[in-house]
């Protein structure tokens, strides 16, 4: 099956409620299949033995959402906000921030659009030919285009664009259709402002990348106010229809009113209240759903229904874990064919020369192992499988040579201009307001000063009322 088979469900900023959620799911099932697949653009995607329009239309039309059936001529927006209360979030970030976003969102793109927030690693940030970034400056975003992957990295805009003029920005951008006009990135962006004439700010700082940490997206776990974010995984993407009628039921009978998805193919729920949680263990139970898997199994990324790259991962993890190897802040992914990176770490099937060349792999690991830079170097060349499994270990000490030395020229003060170009950033409770300040770090919790707090174990808590890592934010440095 290829995915020109499956009928894509676009679900804006990888937001649905569990009310729409569950009229999807039964129109699929009405349509033939017992299973639906997540997309990396945080979309649904499922097969059909007959692509019955009109009833595709009657549902889809009834909640608003748009879908489609021909391949990919249109794309999804792709927001963070699956990462709210589940990671650290820009000040000003807030779930109404997202959705008036979206809302002037009218059209449906041909290009990729990706709203993201910068503090956090679940969504990446320049998978998108139009990626608005958030800035620290309230509801600003930095502006980066790239519309070819020969481009190492995104074009950055001079300016910075208000919140409600981003969609009127992408949807001009894509009328002057940047690959045909054959105009660069500058005038693109300066003929784009002279048509919509948006709310600007003067770009006064550069975008300060976050070190790039393997996200964690699985099982409960406590949020401020005493509920609980649920993360979700299926290893083989393929969500059976009878455990997601059940999920959107407990949803609308607890009050849970949004379910979000992320680029890594799993479900989020939040907001689950502490009377509630035995509810949902049940069901998880009720269903077989395992809520353990090891960041080796989860941290990487496959396109949907490629079954060669699935069974290239299997192997691999297998090989590792055999190894008791530690990949911790490392992601990974398996490309068979075209697609765009955001993982740390690449294992690509190389081109052959002769159809009866055996197989063989390229390794390729992106700068400073931040995939959010763009930059991807080849660690090693045409190597065949059974060779990655040691290669990729010693690509993870690699890493973790790197982690050591970082700390090293911080201690012995080598980086001190370095630190004076990127001011230590401060990331306030939003539960008692206690501030953790990188340059002095917690001597309570003993963390040292310097500490980046992106490389806080996500363990860490608030000091003073326990709150977890994720209720904190970014505020102005």
């Amino acid at each position: 099956m290829q995915k020109a088979d499956l009928v894509r469900v676009f679900v804006k900023g990888g937001i649905i409620s569990p009310g729409d959620f569950l009229k999807t799911i039964n129109t699929a099932n009405e349509l033939g299949t017992n299973y639906i697949h997540l997309g990396s653009r945080q979309d649904l995607l499922f097969p059909v033995k007959d692509k019955n329009l009109k009833t595709l239309e009657e549902t889809f039309n009834a909640i608003n959402t748009a879908y489609d059936t021909d391949g990919e001529e249109f794309h999804n927006i792709v927001t963070s906000y699956t990462a709210l209360d589940v990671m650290p979030t820009t000040h000003w970030l807030a779930s109404h921030t997202y959705h008036y976003i979206l809302d002037t969102f009218d059209y449906l793109p041909k290009l990729k659009i990706n709203i993201t927030d910068p503090v956090q690693s679940l969504v990446p940030l320049f998978t998108g030919n139009i990626n608005f970034v958030a800035s620290s400056f309230d509801n600003y975003w930095y502006l980066y285009l790239r519309f070819s992957e020969i481009d190492a990295k995104p074009w950055c805009a001079p300016d910075l664009i208000y919140g409600y003029d981003l969609a009127r920005m992408a949807k001009v951008i894509e009328e002057i259709n940047p690959v045909k006009s054959g105009l660069k990135y500058p005038e693109i962006y300066e003929k784009a402002k002279s048509i919509t004439a948006p709310n600007t700010s003067p770009l006064e700082q550069e975008l300060d990348y976050p070190e790039a940490t393997s996200p964690y997206y699985e099982g409960m776990n406590r949020i401020v106010g005493g509920k609980y974010w649920l993360g979700l995984y299926w290893r083989n993407n393929k969500f059976t229809i009878s455990f997601l009628k059940a999920l959107c039921q407990l949803c609308i009978d607890t009050n849970i009113g949004k379910i979000s998805l992320t680029p890594w193919k799993s479900i989020i729920v939040r907001g689950i209240a502490e009377k509630d949680r035995l509810s949902w263990e049940k069901l998880l139970g009720k269903f077989g759903i395992n809520i353990r898997h090891s960041s080796l199994e989860l941290n990487w990324h496959l396109p949907v229904l490629d079954e060669e790259a699935l069974d290239i991962k299997n192997y691999l993890v297998r090989a590792l874990d055999k190894q008791d190897i530690s990949t911790y802040g490392l992601s990974f992914s398996v490309k068979t064919k075209h697609m765009a990176l955001f993982t740390s770490v690449a294992i690509e099937k190389a081109k052959k020369e002769q159809e009866s060349e055996p197989d063989t792999f390229n390794i390729q690991y992106s700068k400073d192992f931040n995939p959010n830079l763009s930059e991807y170097f080849y660690y090693a060349k045409k190597v065949p499988l059974d060779t990655i499994p040691p290669l990729l270990i010693e690509l993870s000490y690699k890493y973790y040579d790197q982690l050591e030395a970082q700390k090293s020229q911080e201690e012995s003060g080598e980086v001190e201009k370095e630190k004076t170009q990127r001011p230590h950033r401060k990331y306030q409770c939003a539960n008692c307001l206690t501030i953790y300040d990188e340059k002095y770090g917690d001597q309570e919790a003993e963390i040292p000063a310097g500490t980046s707090f992106m490389k806080l174990p996500s363990s860490y808590c608030c000091s003073v009322c326990e709150s977890p890592k994720s209720a904190f934010k970014l505020i102005h440095k």
